[in-house]
């Protein structure tokens, strides 16, 4: 039988033991969370209501015998409820922690992260179903999102930039299901992905001429988790502090550091499937905002259309990324999203405006240690006949597996190398003002 809030208070003076037992923690937060409801239900989450709450906090855990109460559960308490009331309940503490990549929840009870590219288990866990879908419906709360039966799917970003994805019943079969995302709070510069082996650095040398005083248009392609988005914001900083930019993404992710930028996102339908804004309209306004340069976050449908039409139409040195497993497939890929735009357009036409768009395909991948890598940096040619000529300018090159004797995992090993061909790009770029350097296209392996 349910204990009245005096009697559960009185017993657990007599059965507090120095370990904070979970039982206790859970009546203890319901207990609190009821008494603190009503006072979130009449007023806003401000200063003045959060020094309310913490006194009531502080007011419960201060009925418990305190001696029988270590200081540090009394803490770890005192956090828990913080975290249940203000936070992300039992995950606050993996959001919080910046070393890690993704938050992955499936279930109340399966929480796992990314950390360095691998995937761990935690012992962190809702109390149930319940309880996870509460802290779900408060993500989607603050980002002015809805979430339900009629709608189970969430698209949204945390206040410090963390993409989210949730995906609740009937949809998710095995429980609710949650993906946090992150990023770091300093965005990663050239030279950190050079210290992390992305790339070599006579490859970040000619991305930053390419990009640079060179404007040719770039297409990042990789698979999903490969670090498109990183990659995509790291080549942005190679850009002009002098030119205009606009950044178009689904959820804003970029964080560029150039005094002029605009930035837009798109808008998904609200509860009565009205007032979507979506990227390929983004676009469209983007033209009539005279920028030097466009980046569009990812292109996945009818937008692709748009974008190729801005790179023909005077807005070199323009980017965006793709989802693709190598450069000629992110080129098929972009083919597949212009007839996605309800265009009827013959094949041959799509990749001749792919020609002229498109100079480079980045490519990146994760390899299977959790490292990510610069694949390939290809130069897209002319048409030969109905096929797009592509041809390989720096590229990756595996080696082999070792094996750490201390943890026994498996480290992908490699190099990076130019293919020795010096690409038909480098006239415009010495056009548009940018130094070619010749040794940057000299064969031989190189770290």
């Amino acid at each position: 039988m349910e204990e009245s809030r005096h009697d559960f208070y009185q017993t657990a003076r007599t059965k507090y033991s120095a370990q904070v037992r979970p039982e206790y923690i859970k009546t203890i937060r319901n207990l609190v969370l009821n008494e603190v409801a009503s006072t979130l239900a009449r007023t806003a989450n401000g200063p003045e209501n959060k020094t309310q709450i913490d006194t009531i906090i502080l007011s419960a855990i201060d009925r418990l015998d305190t001696e029988d109460m270590q200081k540090g559960d009394k803490l770890k308490l005192l956090k828990e409820l913080k975290d249940e009331i203000y936070g992300y309940g039992p995950i606050q503490c993996l959001v919080e922690d910046t070393g890690l990549n993704e938050i992955i929840v499936r279930g109340a009870k399966h929480v796992e992260v990314e950390r360095r590219g691998e995937i761990m288990d935690t012992d962190v866990a809702f109390d149930d179903e319940e309880h996870l879908r509460k802290i779900i419906d408060r993500i989607a709360a603050w980002s002015n999102r809805h979430i339900d039966d009629a709608n189970p799917m969430l698209d949204c970003k945390l206040s410090d930039g963390s993409r989210v994805n949730a995906v609740i019943p009937p949809i998710a079969l095995g429980g609710s299901y949650l993906t946090i995302r992150k990023f770091a709070a300093i965005p990663f510069r050239i030279k950190d992905l050079l210290s992390f082996g992305t790339m070599n650095e006579p490859m970040a040398e000619f991305l930053e001429a390419a990009i640079g005083r060179g404007r040719l248009n770039v297409l990042v392609s990789g698979g999903t988790g490969s670090g498109k988005t990183t990659l995509l914001n790291v080549l942005s900083e190679f850009i002009p502090d002098t030119e205009e930019i606009i950044t178009i993404e689904d959820a804003a992710e970029l964080q560029l550091k150039q005094p002029r930028v605009r930035r837009m996102e798109a808008r998904p339908a609200n509860v009565e499937g009205r007032g979507a804004i979506t990227i390929q309209r983004l676009v469209v306004n983007a033209l009539r905002m005279r920028p030097d340069r466009i980046i569009v976050g990812e292109v996945r449908s009818g937008e692709s259309l748009d974008m190729l039409q801005a790179m023909n139409t005077g807005h070199d040195g323009s980017l965006t990324t793709i989802h693709a497993n190598s450069p000629r497939e992110a080129l098929s890929r972009v083919e597949t999203t212009v007839l996605m735009s309800g265009m009827e357009l013959p094949v041959s036409a799509i990749r001749q405006q792919c020609v002229g768009a498109f100079d480079l395909i980045v490519h990146t991948e994760r390899l299977r240690d959790g490292t990510r890598k610069i694949m390939s940096i290809t130069e897209v040619g002319t048409m030969v006949g109905e096929i797009v000529s592509l041809q390989e300018i720096f590229r990756f090159v595996h080696d082999g597996e070792s094996v750490d004797r201390e943890t026994g995992k498996k480290k992908v090993l490699g190099h990076f190398e130019a293919t020795g061909v010096q690409p038909n790009c480098c006239q415009k770029m010495q056009d548009n003002g940018a130094v070619i350097r010749q040794e940057w296209f000299r064969t031989g392996k190189r770290r």
